[in-house]
């Protein structure tokens, strides 16, 4: 039966911690998940968060921590010494630890390291920090199974044994030469049907998709993508192999990399959580606003150009937000089609092609709106050239917000800025000015005011 968190649950956690009655809470929360721990640890006070955390063996204290939502583990890794913090590393896989430890201050950073006993585990996340956090060196574990080339298949099996013990789980084993480099891979299934006396170089195989330190995130998570792996090992700019990405970690960027692009397509300039501070949710969202606020002055300027055209024809005011929202809505949807592209790699075919699809289809949606904005007009009893002017202002309209849509991302990405910021209030403004402007034009053409 799958374990429920309730609220008698977390009410009885509660008291245990405000009776401090440690034998009996220990005994609800033995068999708990981890994952099951960081919920709860999220539904108790800062205090008696920090409280379970020392409380409970540090095993399953780390792996709770790296469940939490960052800001959560922040505030309660303030409130841990840094040997309390170093207890609770050195249970990590060495990414999950280098992930911790960035999230602390310099000063702390080196306090931490230092208390940490196991000089290995203490190199190895001192190494991974180096590395820029979306790159395969930020990403990836030291953590892995490799052996010799030139090792028989019985002295592999000890080796693996040792090596084993140190990796929650083993996806591949790696063959590397004795100066470290990359040769390939080596099947289970060779390994234990081959002889006994052969040597690894007689059993493995030497195709094997690797990544270099410097690899992009994205790049990573595409290459796991399209050839179904569960790991990748990651090499130096030697060849040798330092470190492995696996199928976890990389769900991990992708999640943060989606909540980024989330978050900036809605108009929020960097990574914000619900009980961040006002200060930090202000700076995220007042650019965008600020954005939002001229593009709306500039409307109304060019409204107010048009003045004569809304004293002669009323009617049209009654449209202007009907034109704005349909260009907002058709540049967003272009945009987004083609910020996923962008980010899946499958976008194919020459800008000349897409032009030539993006007009089409924005002529078969222009033209199919068009046609329900007069049959509404004839119900209602609206002048005829009024209706075909609005017809024609929203086809316009249509087809310049889609154009716009599509090709600024592309723009953004070959300048090398994240084409998200396409998707969210700056091309929603920027269509809304080009709409109203389109539409009163239109109306000036064919109405003659």
């Amino acid at each position: 039966m799958q374990f429920q968190i309730s609220s008698e649950l977390i009410d009885k956690i509660k008291f245990l911690v405000a009776e401090g009655n440690n034998e009996e809470l220990l005994l609800h929360l033995e068999d708990v998940h981890h994952a099951d721990i960081a919920e709860i640890i999220t539904e108790l006070s800062l205090e008696e968060a920090t409280y379970v955390v020392k409380l409970l063996d540090s095993q399953k204290t780390a792996e709770a921590l790296m469940e939490l939502e960052e800001g959560v583990r922040e505030r309660i890794l303030e409130t841990l010494s840094a040997k309390e913090i170093a207890e609770e590393l050195e249970e990590m896989d060495t990414d999950d630890a280098a992930d911790i430890i960035s999230e602390l201050s310099p000063e702390r950073q080196q306090n931490v390291i230092a208390e940490l006993v196991d000089e290995e585990h203490a190199d190895n996340i001192v190494e991974l920090l180096r590395y820029d956090e979306d790159s395969a060196g930020g990403l990836m574990a030291k953590e892995l199974v490799k052996v010799n080339e030139n090792w028989s298949v019985t002295g592999c099996m000890k080796e693996m044994r040792e090596q084993a013990e140190n990796v929650t789980r083993v996806h591949s084993i790696y063959v590397v030469d004795d100066k470290q480099k990359l040769k390939g891979r080596l099947s289970l299934k060779d390994l234990l049907t081959a002889p006994s006396h052969a040597n690894i170089s007689d059993v493995y195989i030497p195709q094997v998709d690797f990544v270099n330190v410097h690899t992009e995130g994205d790049e990573v998570a595409r290459i796991m993508q399209k050839y179904d792996l569960e790991a990748i090992p990651v090499v130096d700019e030697m060849g040798r192999l330092v470190g492995r990405i696996t199928i976890d970690d990389i769900v991990d960027f992708i999640k943060e990399e989606a909540e980024k692009d989330y978050q900036m397509a809605s108009g929020i300039s960097e990574s914000v959580e619900a009980d961040d501070s006002l200060l930090r949710l202000t700076r995220a969202r007042l650019p965008w606003l600020v954005l939002g606020l001229f593009g709306g002055l500039g409307s109304v300027y060019i409204m107010k150009g048009f003045e004569e055209a809304l004293e002669q024809f009323p009617v049209l005011f009654f449209f202007t937000p009907l034109i704005a929202a349909m260009a907002g809505n058709v540049g967003v949807q272009s945009s987004a089609i083609i910020v996923q592209g962008l980010a899946n790699d499958n976008l194919r075919g020459s800008l000349l092609q897409r032009l030539i699809k993006e007009v089409g289809l924005s002529l078969i949606n222009g033209i199919s709106l068009g046609v329900l904005v007069i049959l509404f007009g004839l119900l209602v009893g609206q002048d005829q050239m009024v209706s075909f002017t609005i017809a024609a202002s929203l086809l316009s309209v249509i087809i310049v917000a889609a154009l716009v849509g599509t090709f600024v991302p592309i723009i953004l990405n070959k300048q090398g800025i994240d084409p998200a910021i396409a998707t969210g209030p700056f091309i929603t403004t920027s269509n809304d000015i080009f709409g109203i402007f389109l539409f009163f034009y239109i109306s000036k053409l064919m109405l003659g005011f």
